[in-house]
């Protein structure tokens, strides 16, 4: 099948560091490929893939406040999708609602991974004017503010099976947070549930432009404890130690989470997670399996002294058993076929 993946351009495929969405679309390339599909990737040009890379900005650019900056690289990724289009079967976005317009009245089947929360103003002005664009979401909670969409599969995230795994000798003996450092993340809940544990918090996470002004007057002064380890922003090959030697990862979230991939990352080291009942959480968390799903800090703080009842060998195990990248991409594959015997190609 020749296939066409469309990513983002605010990182490069796979990420650098941070990046949720442009790690999903790497993953799910490799993937492909490695299935014997024909796959071209529309990124950026400091993108790395087995796959054919067609670069639509020469080098990853992090989200700026400015729309030209930002819009005018996405409207010659479009341009580039385009011209191409009809060397494919089918196109797969991954870039929210920038396709809608002019691929609706092409016809190469496409199909738009929505990665983000749909819950806002803007979705739902937007979205309902294409009530025929098959979107994918990545759990069923995406999908509550929007349900009428015309929603094609759900297809939870996955991850390659072997990219991530438990360090041998280690001894879990703190707790951690992993990922972004924002109000919705929960870091401050974070840090009351290590205190109240009386447990040293370990924390990698990026600080995003965005979010400097709160992290300096907010977080930042409670990191000053003996208690409070703050790492930074880490790559894959540093969560393998770091998941590995916490007892649990803390996932606290104070927003719809659409997916969360700390939570399998997490899970592929053999680290239950403890998280709040937001979001994607009970779609990803097997209460009592793979961690525990709580309200609120005194929720997590039990569960904390729970957590001798769980086996991490058999966390990593749920893991191969679910989270794979090998079945992501199945089930896009499925749906590719679907798209294609419809359009009659």
């Amino acid at each position: 099948m020749r296939i066409a993946q469309i990513a983002p351009l605010f990182e490069a495929v796979p990420p650098k560091h941070y990046g949720g969405t442009e790690r999903v679309v790497h993953w799910l390339t490799e993937e492909l490929v490695a299935m014997g599909h024909e796959v071209t990737l529309f990124a950026t040009g400091d993108s790395s893939t087995s796959a054919k890379l067609v670069p639509a900005r020469t080098m990853a650019h992090r989200f700026v406040p400015n729309f030209e900056v930002n819009g005018a690289p996405y409207m010659k990724l479009l341009e580039l999708v385009r011209r191409h289009a009809d060397d494919f079967d089918v196109l797969h976005f991954h870039i929210d609602f920038w396709p809608l317009p002019l691929f609706t009245r092409q016809n190469v089947p496409f199909v738009n991974t929505m990665h983000g929360r749909m819950d806002r103003d803007f979705a739902r002005d937007i979205y309902p004017m294409f009530p025929d664009v098959p979107l994918v979401s990545i759990s069923n909670n995406q999908r509550a503010p929007l349900p009428d969409l015309h929603w094609a599969a759900t297809v939870l995230h996955g991850m390659p099976a072997e990219k991530l795994r438990p360090v041998a000798g280690v001894e879990p003996g703190y707790l951690a947070f992993l990922g972004r450092m924002s109000p919705e993340k929960g870091i401050d809940s974070a840090l009351h549930i290590a205190a109240a544990c009386g447990m040293k918090l370990k924390i990698a996470a990026k600080v995003g432009a965005e979010d400097a002004a709160w992290y300096e007057q907010v977080i930042a002064p409670l990191l000053t404890g003996g208690g409070v380890e703050f790492i930074g922003e880490i790559d894959d090959s540093q969560k393998p130690a770091f998941l590995s030697g916490a007892r649990a990862l803390l996932v606290p979230i104070d927003w719809p989470e659409p997916f969360g991939l700390v939570m399998i990352e997490a899970m592929a080291c053999g680290c239950p997670v403890i998280a709040y009942r937001k979001g994607s959480v009970p779609e990803v968390i097997e209460d009592g399996l793979t961690g525990f799903i709580v309200d609120d800090v005194p929720g997590a703080v039990a569960a904390v002294g729970r957590l001798t009842a769980l086996d991490r060998a058999a966390v990593r195990r749920r893991f191969e058993e679910r989270w794979t990248a090998r079945r992501m991409a199945d089930e896009y594959v499925a749906l590719y076929r679907r798209l294609i015997a419809r359009a009659g190609r």
